[in-house]
């Protein structure tokens, strides 16, 4: 499937891909679940790639979130399937063979934060915008956001976030932990780049070792989790509030959430 909706480049070893749906503030829609799972293969397929950076095009955002308008008239069986598809699609991009980069250049939220936190490092603009804010759509997080969200910030962070729905900036993400680095907007993708061929120019099995051992030990398996977490994202689809929210969030207003 050629991709269309990621405009994929590589340069001296470097893969960089750049979500390119402007429109829709890069949001992720199936089709783009689906050609990040091509952009995988060819990164895996082809030796020539040592790193792999993920940023957002020239706009606002880096990934804004899973795409709403196709989320809405979702039943609760296809929400939990979308929300499972999700999940193996940032599991492969976890599992590259390669070490992986965001460059967060805008909005992350949601879908975009958990496509974030699947990549290895994390450096910021200074205008990035952080945030799981499915909470105010009367859902939760569907990708992995409840799992590696809390490995990242710590747990009681990862709540905040999560139930308030609030974004932080580069510079807090930072301070939290959830970023590196919070650049000026013109360093950025030159750093991201730039640390990615540091990387990229050391031993191949070292790197890939390093990242195994790293990930396989500094918490428990996400698993578990993630079943949880589908099971209760679909589940909420069903709800009056999850329709309600969806709804409220097309239509340009505040939602009235009942509890029911």
């Amino acid at each position: 499937m050629p991709l269309e909706n990621i405009l994929f480049r590589v340069e001296d070893g470097v893969g960089i891909a750049t979500f390119n749906r402007p429109k829709a503030m890069n949001a992720l829609d199936s089709r783009t679940l689906r050609e990040i799972g091509e952009l995988c293969a060819q990164v895996e397929g082809d030796p020539a790639v040592k790193a792999l950076v993920l940023t957002g095009g020239e706009g606002k955002a880096f990934v804004a979130g899973a795409d709403i308008a196709e989320m809405a008239n979702l039943t609760g069986l296809e929400a939990r399937r979308f929300a499972e598809a999700g999940q193996r699609t940032l599991e492969r991009l976890e599992a590259l063979p390669v070490v992986t980069v965001a460059a967060v250049n805008g909005f992350a939220l949601g879908g975009g934060c958990e496509l974030a936190m699947a990549c290895d490092l994390i450096y910021a603009s200074e205008r990035a915008r952080f945030g799981q804010p499915e909470v105010n759509l009367g859902i939760i997080p569907g990708f992995g956001g409840t799992q590696r969200l809390q490995r990242r910030v710590g747990p009681q962070r990862a709540l905040e976030m999560i139930l308030t729905g609030d974004m932080v900036d580069g510079p807090t993400a930072v301070a939290w932990g959830l970023a590196l680095e919070a650049l000026p907007p013109e360093k950025l993708l030159p750093h991201a780049v730039g640390q990615a061929r540091k990387i990229a120019s050391k031993g191949p099995a070292a790197i890939a070792a390093a990242r195994r051992i790293v990930r396989a030990t500094a918490a428990p398996p996400i698993g578990p989790g993630q079943l949880m977490e589908a099971e209760s994202f679909g589940g909420l689809f069903e709800t009056e509030d999850g329709k309600e929210g969806l709804k409220a969030f097309l239509e340009k207003r505040p939602a009235a959430f009942r509890g029911a």
